[in-house]
């Protein structure tokens, strides 16, 4: 419970310095050029986790790579990462078709192969990176810390319903004339807000909520992050360019299927989730038969 409970003050600090600093981090970065309040906040939630992830990855002993979900020679691991990105292209293709398809999504674009693979090679960059970051601090570090305390089963439950819980933050839109020294503060109430009204969020949450669970598998099956984040990175990019390429059919009769969350998450996505995990965790319970071990520091 000590793991759990660190790696949520952490997260309520990351909170904290966005309602302190994101005001006047908004306006150094403004001088460079337009940015959307709410992403300032974003990113400084995200420098807040990396710094105290160092401090807190130390005070509980994450102290070597496997800990942190980088075990394993280098090649395997990079193997595994190329491997999860084509799976995760492969697991979402159909349900982006589908979306098209049936009308809940519209084309707003004059789509060329040109446009197409810029969008990609954008829509990958961001996949990378957010899932770089998510699987470390969720799947690595986390995981492994409270697996060591607690066992698998809490350690998957915990980090998939946080990880569904940070896709409600810092969404808050705060227009640029309305910025005030307290909009840090409005920006995180704003983002809290979501959750007053949990039948509005559940299905986006639920959704996020299985696909965390997924990825923790992945990661006990294979005693790694790598193919997660290549999971994490492929599903990242498609939906990016899908909601870069279309808009969601308000009007369309299945239209509740998409979450107003973002369009793209909800009743659908979680039904395509649990149907093609299924072939995703044979894949891996064939690739990995052995039971991952527990992190190497876990026996000290």
């Amino acid at each position: 419970m000590r793991a759990l409970l660190a790696f949520l003050a952490l997260f309520a600090a990351a909170l904290g310095l966005v309602a302190l600093a994101t005001p006047a981090a908004w306006h150094l970065v403004s001088l460079l050029g337009t940015v959307p309040f709410h992403r300032v906040g974003n990113r400084l939630a995200m420098v807040g986790l990396a710094a105290g992830l160092w401090l807190l990855a130390r005070w509980l002993r994450l102290n070597n790579r496997q800990d942190m979900g980088y075990g394993g020679a280098l090649r395997p691991w990079l193997r595994q990462l190329g491997v999860g990105l084509l799976l995760g292209l492969a697991f979402m293709l159909p349900l982006t078709l589908l979306m098209l398809a049936t009308g809940l999504r519209r084309l707003n674009v004059d789509l060329n192969a040109l446009l197409l693979l810029k969008l990609l090679l954008s829509g990958l960059t961001s996949g990378l990176v957010v899932a770089l970051i998510e699987e470390s601090f969720l799947r690595g570090a986390m995981y492994s810390a409270v697996t060591r305390e607690s066992g698998a089963l809490p350690a998957v439950i915990s980090t998939s319903l946080l990880y569904a819980a940070t896709h409600f933050f810092a969404r808050f839109t705060i227009l640029p004339a309305d910025v005030g020294p307290g909009s840090g503060v409005d920006l995180v109430l704003g983002s809290l807000r979501a959750f007053a009204a949990p039948a509005q969020m559940a299905d986006a949450y639920l959704c996020l909520t299985a696909v965390g669970v997924l990825l923790a598998w992945v990661r006990r099956q294979t005693g790694n992050i790598a193919a997660g984040i290549g999971l994490h990175a492929g599903w990242v990019t498609l939906m990016l360019v899908t909601l870069r390429i279309s808009e969601r059919d308000e009007h369309a009769a299945a239209g509740w299927l998409l979450s107003e969350h973002d369009g793209f998450v909800g009743w659908l996505t979680l039904a395509w989730t649990l149907l093609a995990a299924i072939p995703v965790l044979r894949y891996y319970q064939r690739q990995h038969p052995q039971r991952a071990p527990a992190p190497a520091s876990a026996a000290a």
